[in-house]
């Protein structure tokens, strides 16, 4: 491949080869239990002021009012007692987790922004324990909130007062592969990474990639409908699951773990579960359809002078990349500072106001080679690009991703992150960035943009020295007063959880949000399941 560049001058100064990058390990996550909480279990129960506290601590004590982001008030649902205690730790003996510090990890979103106070940790092995304990529980009338990898942002994963956390963490088993169909049947509970490197010992990958690959769970996934970096090639989970097996809240089973990819009998039940955040069922199984691992991957990182030169490199991508396409990812320069700052990862090519991470995968090395040099040679001589480097080794692939895929962990070092993941339009996409900068001025201390182009899906990462309500109130609901008013979604891929509950209305009609609280009520009449989340509250 490195030839190829040595035949045209332009190419052989602007393009380089790249060096290996710095990497640093993710820094140690510190979480506290806020002063005066007690973790003992079983406790007298909790006066009324228990509720305001836990509202406060999510709301921000010194705006006077509650956010549309804070917690409403706690319902009424029953309290865990010992004889709940006593039947849980029959039902999974040595599961029935009480410790404060296993707890406390439980308890606290990724973010450190969303802490709940649940005294009680269930870790299931199989599909009949969640059955058992979502009955017995639904018959309590005792909330639950089912918990996988703990890698959400929207605080959608972890309780918001005292529910019980249902873990999947040990519901880990592959059940079936077919190597001729592609087709994978396993638990909720494997983590993402750990399904990948199963497949590709089958020659096979999964169709989703995510940051957050070491640690999220493959039923997490698909009930936020993760989109994550492959989705340009392989599509949303909505096509790629086949089949589900879900536990609803009275505890009955409900078995739609096909494994076939043409089936048009009757309603597709398994589009309720994807996407629903846990309110509607726990879901236990998954079977995915995986395609087969590229014999040849490129990634490309390029800079860009402007967003316009960023379109038109990805309108060129797709017409001369075609087929071979398989990710096209953007950081703007201000993602870059915070790489360079926090992590010490290097700019591998000359500043720019945009980066762009190109990835192609194929059969054929020459064949794709040959191509990305053509698309690289025309982008050039365009000027859409005016600098910019090729990794074809995996070692070097993953360090050009890892500029793409840590922004999130750098984010985390640069204060108190306000996080929005927002679907427009493409040609709109970096707007919202520019407008909000310029709406914001010095109140905020960044505001970054990054995503992915080719699904029309920015992150917008705001922060602050420390968590600011008056920062807050400026930011929302201006920014999905903007979505709203180019026709996008305020939430592409991470889903509604906690945060953004209340603002549903600027991305979805009122028979809409009606009918999704009528499904609510009939799979879960009690509102058992994840209670405050994804729906807003003058639904729940």
């Amino acid at each position: 491949m490195a030839g190829l560049f040595h035949r045209r001058l332009r190419l052989r100064t602007a393009l380089r080869w790249m060096s290996p990058l710095s990497t640093a390990s993710p820094p140690a996550v510190v979480r506290t239990l806020p002063p005066g909480f007690s973790s003992g279990l079983l406790q007298t129960p909790r006066p009324v002021s228990c509720g305001v506290r836990c509202r406060e601590l999510h709301a921000g004590e010194e705006r006077p009012t509650p956010s549309p982001t804070a917690a409403p008030e706690r319902r009424p649902f029953s309290r865990v007692t010992p004889e709940d205690m006593a039947f849980f730790s029959k039902i999974i003996p040595g599961r029935t987790i009480t410790d404060p510090d296993i707890l406390e990890a439980s308890n606290m979103d990724w973010l450190k922004s969303v802490r709940g106070f649940s005294e009680v940790l269930l870790r299931p092995q199989t599909t009949e324990e969640v059955s058992q304990i979502l009955g017995y529980c639904n018959s309590r009338n005792l909330a639950v909130s089912p918990q996988g990898g703990n890698t959400g942002l929207v605080g959608g994963s972890v309780p918001v007062y005292d529910e019980i956390i249902l873990s999947t963490a040990l519901m880990n088993n592959i059940l079936n592969f077919d190597s001729v169909s592609g087709i994978l049947s396993c638990q909720a509970g494997c983590v993402l990474e750990s399904l990948s490197l199963y497949l590709e010992d089958k020659d096979y990958i999964m169709p989703l990639d995510l940051g957050a690959k070491g640690s999220c769970h493959i039923g997490g996934n698909v009930a936020t409908n993760a989109g994550g970096l492959r989705l340009l090639r392989y599509g949303s989970l909505r096509g790629t699951v086949l089949g589900l097996e879900v536990v609803l809240a009275d505890g009955r089973v409900l078995d739609c773990l096909a494994t076939l990819r043409k089936d048009n009998t009757g309603y597709d039940l398994k589009q309720l579960f994807i996407g629903s955040e846990g309110t509607l069922g726990v879901i236990t199984a998954v079977t995915i359809l995986c395609p087969r691992k590229p014999k040849a991957v490129n990634v490309a990182f390029l800079g860009c002078e402007s967003f316009e030169q960023l379109l038109q490199t990805f309108q060129l991508c797709r017409g001369m990349l075609g087929e071979i396409l398989s990710a096209f990812e953007f950081l703007d320069r201000e993602c870059m500072r915070l790489l360079n700052t926090h992590l010490k990862l290097a700019n591998p090519i000359t500043d720019c106001p945009f980066y762009i991470v190109i990835e192609t995968s194929g059969s054929n090395p020459t064949h794709d080679e040959e191509k990305l040099h053509q698309f690289l040679e025309e982008a050039m001589t365009s000027s859409q690009v005016i600098d910019g480097t090729v990794a074809t080794e995996e070692a070097k692939i993953k360090a050009l991703w890892s500029l793409r895929e840590r922004v999130t962990e750098a984010l985390t070092h640069d204060g108190f992150t306000y996080k929005y993941d927002i679907s427009l339009p493409v040609e709109r996409i970096y707007q919202l960035v520019t407008d909000m900068r310029e709406h914001l001025g010095d109140r905020a201390k960044s505001v970054v943009g990054y995503g992915h182009v080719g699904d029309g899906n920015l992150h917008l990462n705001i922060t602050s020295p420390t968590k600011d309500p008056n920062l807050l109130a400026s930011i929302e609901p201006f920014v999905y007063e903007w979505t709203a008013r180019f026709q996008g979604s305020i939430s592409a891929e991470h889903g509604l959880g906690l945060k953004k509950r209340n603002y549903i209305y600027y991305s979805k009609a009122s028979l809409a949000v009606a009918l999704m609280g009528n499904i609510k009520i009939m799979l879960d009449p009690k509102g058992i399941l994840n209670p405050y989340k994804t729906l807003p509250d003058d639904l729940q």
